[in-house]
């Protein structure tokens, strides 16, 4: 199905956050009843929250108390805290820079070579912490990162780049095979990222653990204007987890699917869950915490990209401790603090008792849902008294 737009030439409407809202249930439940909890290989996180693998948003400071909160964070094994023994000065240099001069910097800081020494003492460090350790790399570094990611005693290995597939045509490398990856790692194997139905079935067949689901749609991201591609999160999620239930229906084997990107706000979470996701994974809202190696800005992991930079650095401001994010109190109406409690109120409105029940909530395309009788909000946003 879709609209024409051109001579032969079709295209399907695909939506975003903004785009829809969720139904209200014909039954509610005690929001503190609800059981938002999942399950990745056997392990069970209490909170479906993931801190992005980006070097503004999750260092080993922060990746031990999301643990301690019961979340899960992953640290970039090709970011700074792998490349400098001594990370703070570096992470000054990116924050004082000016914009006009702040990829330029950040190219130059990324061109030190990474350690492993470091890689082993960065998992250590996390590992201390007592929670569980997730790392990432790309995936022309995976097979030799995730060897040593292993040996150091990590959790979860995650492979990520822009648009990750089981198929990869290429003479100049050798590609990565997913499938003899999965077979050499003896830790749960994260993937991303993807958007399309064809390209998450051929990954969860080729044995991957978890995916991670979107291309484009970060806050410091801009593979969107510089490359053209990208689908919208709720459609990306849902086309997502049909082909994780269709392989579950045939297999037996379930395979969580994590919502990547582009949620701001509690309601967007609570929107990606219901399109279908298991769990999220959020940049921007944790840049913001007072644990963050930022110091209230966030850079895309693309953004080092000798020739073509596919992220910006942004001010994203301080918002609070990690733990005020995640569960409050608020002390703004604009649904950026108390992620948590968002996720209940949303479920108990819903009638879902679990992150499974609230997959099945009625979604509605609802373009208005944000301005409808808002008249005065918007103005006082714009600076105009009514």
């Amino acid at each position: 199905m879709g609209m024409w737009v051109g001579r032969g030439r079709k295209a399907r409407a695909a939506y975003g956050f903004d785009d829809i809202a969720l139904v209200p249930g014909a039954l509610t439940v005690n929001p503190n009843e609800v059981d938002i909890s999942w399950e990745l290989s056997g392990r069970r996180f209490e909170i479906p929250i993931i801190a992005a693998a980006m070097d503004g948003v999750v260092g080993p400071g922060l990746a031990i108390e999301m643990g301690r909160l019961g979340g899960l964070a992953v640290l970039n094994l090709e970011g700074i805290f792998s490349r400098y023994a001594n990370p703070d000065e570096v992470l000054d240099r990116i924050v004082s820079a000016g914009q006009e001069e702040a990829t330029k910097i950040i190219q130059s800081i990324y061109g030190e070579p990474i350690k492993e020494e470091l890689i082993h003492k960065r998992i250590a460090e996390i590992k201390k912490g007592g929670g569980a350790v997730a790392v990432s790399s790309i995936p022309q570094r995976a097979e030799r990162f995730g060897q040593i990611a292993q040996e150091a005693g990590a959790d979860l290995f995650v492979v990520q780049s822009t648009v990750t597939t089981a198929r990869h045509i290429a003479t100049e490398y050798v590609p990565l095979d997913f499938r003899k990856l999965k077979r050499s790692l003896a830790l749960p194997l994260i993937v991303g990222n993807v958007v399309t139905y064809e390209a998450c079935l051929e990954l969860i067949e080729c044995g991957v653990d978890a995916l991670l689901i979107g291309v484009g749609p970060g806050a410091a991201c801009t593979s969107r204007e510089v490359l053209g591609v990208g689908v919208p999160q709720v459609t990306a999620t849902a086309d997502s987890a049909a082909a994780r239930d269709f392989f579950y229906k045939k297999t037996g084997r379930y395979v969580p699917i994590i919502t990547d990107g582009g949620m701001t706000t509690g309601g967007d979470v609570c929107k990606a869950l219901a399109s279908g996701a298991d769990a999220v994974m959020i940049g921007s809202a944790f840049a913001r915490a007072t644990e963050a190696p930022g110091r209230g800005y966030h850079w895309g992991m693309a953004t080092p990209h000798q020739n073509l930079p596919r992220g910006t650095r942004i001010r994203v401001g301080v918002a609070g401790s990690l733990e005020q994010i995640l569960f409050g109190p608020a002390f703004t109406e604009d649904g950026t603090l108390n992620l948590v409690g968002a996720i209940r109120t949303c479920m108990g409105s819903v009638g879902a008792r679990n992150i499974r029940e609230l997959q099945l909530t009625e979604l509605i395309i609802a373009p208005a849902i944000k301005t409808e009788g808002k008249v005065f909000q918007q103005a006082q946003k714009l600076g105009r008294p009514r």
